[in-house]
């Protein structure tokens, strides 16, 4: 396990290049990103530990980032005077792009992993927004009308993206259906909605019917196009298929004591996941789905209730709040990286805390 400290600043976000395998880059701030600066670091993994090869200092919080996909040297961050930046890992000092429209923390950048032309944000203000980094302006502004913490692009799609925000909705859109009334919303799924009946079996269920609460974080699914994993604040990961909203949740995974502030599909295994929790744990689970089968039919729940996910494992070496990790997308699978408000970055093996 590797380490490095973030000294004079709390981690909310790491994120391994799509481009090399020893190169991390990680979002960070000040006093826990109330008041003060913000620090990228762009860090390199070497037989001596791991070396920051470079940072950046912006004058407020940064609360997220993206690598981008088209140059290996450059990397977007959310941050939290509203704006969005783009630095150079080969250039000093300044971001060489800037774009300021929220009027709100931008909490999260996600790059389009297929088209790879643009990018999106979300705010708290209350919109999604997307952006190509040639031009000066926003291309596509999307209403959510309530703080929307995660917004990503699908892995599979250049025109599908989603969401999640403070009024417990997961919102689909597709870019290709007219903008209109609807704004290219195609999905809003209720994330606490009762369940079509008791989980059987398991006294540690959530009951039939969970109260909205604040969706933090979501990903995609790497293999199942239409699977997607969400979590936040009631500390229960849900996944969801968008074929079958109306079924509801797909799995659950339970055992966080704390909220979920991060979750990641495995770039290798398609039911297997990484959590980040402000319960100061990394924790790998199954959603007990068959491995490797890939946009199958049956893999929807078939029955009633949502399928119990399992916990593999957990990392426990931070001290406070943990609020990013990532998967290495390189070499044998299961390295990844975590950060959290303790100031360290950590660089470890998520097979050796399956055991």
């Amino acid at each position: 396990m590797l380490h490095f400290r973030t000294e004079g600043y709390q981690g909310y976000a790491v994120k391994y290049s799509p481009f090399f395998d020893n190169r991390l880059a990680v979002a960070s701030s000040a006093n826990f990103g109330l008041v003060g600066n913000g620090r990228l670091y762009i860090l390199e993994l070497t037989p001596n530990g791991i070396v920051p090869a470079k940072w950046f200092t912006t004058q407020d919080a940064l609360y997220d980032l993206a690598w981008s996909e088209a140059n290996e040297h450059q990397v977007l961050t959310a941050t939290g005077d509203g704006s969005i930046k783009l630095f150079d890992s080969t250039l000093n000092d300044f971001p060489i792009q800037n774009w300021k429209e929220h009027n709100r923390e931008v909490f999260s950048v996600s790059w389009n992993l297929v088209a790879k032309d643009t990018f999106c944000s979300s705010s708290w203000d209350g919109t999604v927004r997307i952006w190509s980094p040639q031009r000066p302006h926003s291309l596509v502004t999307l209403p959510t009308h309530s703080c929307t913490y995660s917004a990503s692009f699908s892995p599979h799609s250049p025109d599908i993206l989603s969401c999640v925000s403070s009024d417990s909705y997961l919102r689909v859109y597709d870019l290709r259906t007219p903008a209109s009334a609807s704004n290219h919303l195609t999905l809003q799924i209720p994330i606490h909605a009762a369940p079509a009946s008791p989980i059987p079996g398991n006294p540690g269920a959530p009951p039939a019917a969970c109260p909205p609460s604040e969706a933090l974080t979501h990903d995609w699914n790497k293999y199942r196009p239409s699977v997607v994993a969400v979590a936040g604040v009631d500390r229960t990961i849900r996944t969801f298929d968008i074929r079958a909203p109306q079924q509801g949740p797909q799995a659950i995974m339970i055992g966080h004591d704390y909220a979920v502030r991060r979750v990641a599909w495995s770039p290798h295994l398609s039911n297997v996941l990484l959590s980040a929790s402000y319960d100061m744990t990394c924790r790998a689970w199954s959603d007990q789905s068959p491995p490797g089968v890939v946009g199958d039919t049956d893999l929807m729940r078939s029955g009633p209730s949502p399928v119990m996910g399992a916990e593999l494992g957990r990392m426990n070496r931070h001290t406070e709040f943990v609020t990013g990790v990532d998967w290495c997308l390189f070499g044998s699978e299961g390295w990844c990286a975590s950060v959290g408000w303790d100031e360290s970055v950590y660089v470890w093996d998520v097979r050796a805390v399956m055991g």
